[in-house]
């Protein structure tokens, strides 16, 4: 089987000739991806080229602006050096009001990290959603490029955020979630008005293209104890259960990505239509062990996972043989199952601790992973 073939027989539910092996955000066959461009993951990079199967995250470009619409704000940009990085501020003026955030990165790290959320309290949400509706227009010109790279060694996969998600973003972590307990109506209304948003937005970006696979981002933001089950029912499995099926309906696969403890929600991601789910963190990052999670929803659901990074980045070479071996030896019967790594490294350079242990996991897999 080529790696192509391999990955969609698993989330066909039948059984390939091995486990697929997938190192997640380390996308082998992307030249924009930055670990093909940064030097010192570049012998790391081959050896995921020759040995693994690759799931290529790759989005559209699209004329989005705020709010899940396309309509012309104008957001003022100002980026300035700050001591070992950068710092971006933005400014929006809608209607009478002036919103504004900002967000900071760092030498060597590959990541942004928001320190300043565009609202600060309700209102401000209610004058980020007055933001008229524009339906999003989106430029596939660079699909024939991934699609020629990736070509039978992988397939190919862009990201979604849900309505939920996406208005819980709007603010700062934990004022969103005090605004989903105690503000519950205005919550619902904006989530509302986001799900009519981005199901338009969703169907006209696969009336232009439609990929492989779907991953849906934002579930984990509704898991235990952050919030109760009753608001991953109400606010989170409606509205990703249309988008799966809208996904569906024009040929696509769909997988939901989860951190943190769903095992008290896995009724409901099955139920949500989807065709996998990621990335499947066992205790102490979860609260469901894998093999658990395999027998609950394993013969419907293909499960990516559990690789720990921290176990890649800090682990020995045959602590990640031994964890592979246990990982593959639950999720391989019966098929249904990529192994994957939970997340993967941002910082450059790479160390050659982890270099050598994804190369260890990779081997592990290859000789114990053929059915």
């Amino acid at each position: 089987m080529t790696s192509r073939e391999r990955l969609l027989c698993v989330l066909n539910g039948k059984t390939p000739d091995r486990v697929p092996v997938s190192t997640y955000e380390l996308v082998g066959y992307d030249t924009k991806n930055f670990c093909n461009t940064e030097p010192s993951y570049g012998e790391l990079m081959d050896y995921i080229r020759r040995k693994a199967d690759c799931i290529a995250m790759w989005d559209a470009m699209s004329n989005r602006r705020l709010a899940a619409s396309a309509y012309p704000v104008d957001v003022k940009v100002k980026e300035s050096k700050i001591k070992d990085g950068y710092e971006t501020k933005k400014s929006v003026r809608i209607g009478n009001k002036t919103l504004t955030c900002a967000s900071r990165c760092f030498d060597g790290v590959y990541t942004v990290w928001e320190t300043e959320p565009w609202c600060k309290n309700l209102d401000d949400v209610d004058t980020m959603l007055s933001i008229p509706y524009e339906p999003v227009k989106y430029d596939v010109s660079d699909y024939a490029r991934i699609k020629e790279e990736v070509s039978d060694n992988g397939i190919i996969m862009p990201s979604l955020s849900d309505p939920a998600h996406t208005a819980m973003s709007m603010m700062e972590f934990s004022e969103s979630l005090l605004w989903v307990m105690t503000e519950t109506d205005h919550f619902a209304k904006a989530v509302d008005i986001l799900h009519e948003r981005i199901m338009e937005n969703l169907r006209r970006e696969l009336d232009v293209v439609v990929c492989d696979l779907y991953r849906i981002c934002g579930p984990e933001y509704m898991t235990p104890p952050l919030l109760p089950r009753w608001c991953f029912e109400r606010f989170m499995f409606p509205y990703v259960k249309d988008m799966v099926e809208l996904i569906h309906s024009k040929g696509g696969k769909v997988r939901i990505h989860c951190h943190s403890n769903i095992g008290t929600l896995t009724d409901l991601l099955e139920k949500t239509g989807t065709d996998s789910i990621d990335p499947c963190e066992g205790p102490p990052d979860g609260d469901i062990e894998f093999f658990e999670l395999k027998k609950r929803i394993g013969k419907n659901v293909t499960l990516f996972g559990n690789i720990e990074l921290k176990l890649l980045e800090n682990g020995t070479e045959s602590e990640v043989r031994e964890e592979t071996r246990r990982i593959i030896e639950v999720g391989k019967p019966d098929g249904r199952f990529v192994i994957m790594p939970t997340a993967a490294p941002i910082n450059v350079p790479l160390s050659k601790r982890t270099q050598a242990n994804y190369m260890a996991y990779i081997d592990e897999a290859l000789s114990i992973g053929v059915y």
